[in-house]
């Protein structure tokens, strides 16, 4: 049992190490690959469909259109500059829809959304919940909220292996990310929740009335 707990503590010890100095490397690096983008190409290639590869470009935030940031935190975190990571308000409303019986809602913050997408996999276990806490903890002290967001918005998908900026505004609209209008900034925001079926360059009417919502919230 000593053996064990001294092996035990060990592993925490050395997940820890390497996991802070993962995070604040990455402060500084582009990232060029994510654990999604690897599972979302070995899943097509379960389904036939070959071993396939993914769109992405990494750019640096002063490349993107300044319309884009905006659409994002209104659409997807409004409290992206006061929080620390986690939405209390959210998740307590979040709380109070389950007890009531309500669809769930999600209450992740882009920052929870960030550690998930660079560090983690995609699923919805508790352990894979712990994980993201954790991260979400460490690149909120160790990144600067602008950081965040560039990394947010050059990791997440944002439609059938497209993913980041540059490359949804490449494959949907045949322009540069920084090229994008305040529209299109705001129908990309749109997609997020839904990037698999919800096509920016050919909005649904849902998709147009929220793209509305979120410009008059930019």
């Amino acid at each position: 049992m000593r053996k064990i707990c001294g092996w035990t503590w060990r592993i925490i010890v050395g997940f820890v190490i390497i996991s802070a100095a993962s995070v604040a490397v990455l402060r500084w690096l582009p990232v060029y690959v994510t654990p999604l983008m690897v599972i979302r190409s070995l899943e097509g290639a379960a389904r036939g469909e070959g071993l396939h590869g993914w769109h992405h470009t990494w750019v640096p935030l002063e490349d993107m259109s300044p319309w884009l940031p905006r659409a994002v935190v209104a659409s997807e975190d409004t409290r992206f500059y006061d929080h620390h990571g986690f939405d209390t308000v959210e998740i307590e409303k979040a709380l109070k829809e389950r007890e009531q019986g309500k669809r769930h809602r999600g209450a992740s913050t882009i920052s929870q959304q960030t550690a998930k997408n660079v560090f983690l996999w995609p699923s919805r276990s508790w352990v894979r919940k712990g994980f993201e806490a954790y991260f979400t903890a460490l690149i909120e002290l160790l990144w600067p909220k602008e950081r965040i967001l560039e990394v947010y918005l050059n990791s997440i998908e944002m439609g059938p292996g497209i993913y980041g900026a540059e490359a949804v505004a490449r494959q949907r609209f045949d322009k540069t990310a920084k090229d994008l209008t305040r529209r299109q900034s705001a129908l990309i925001a749109v997609s997020l929740p839904n990037p698999l079926k919800r096509n920016p360059a050919h909005p649904t009417s849902y998709m147009r009335r929220r793209a509305s919502t979120i410009q008059r919230w930019m």
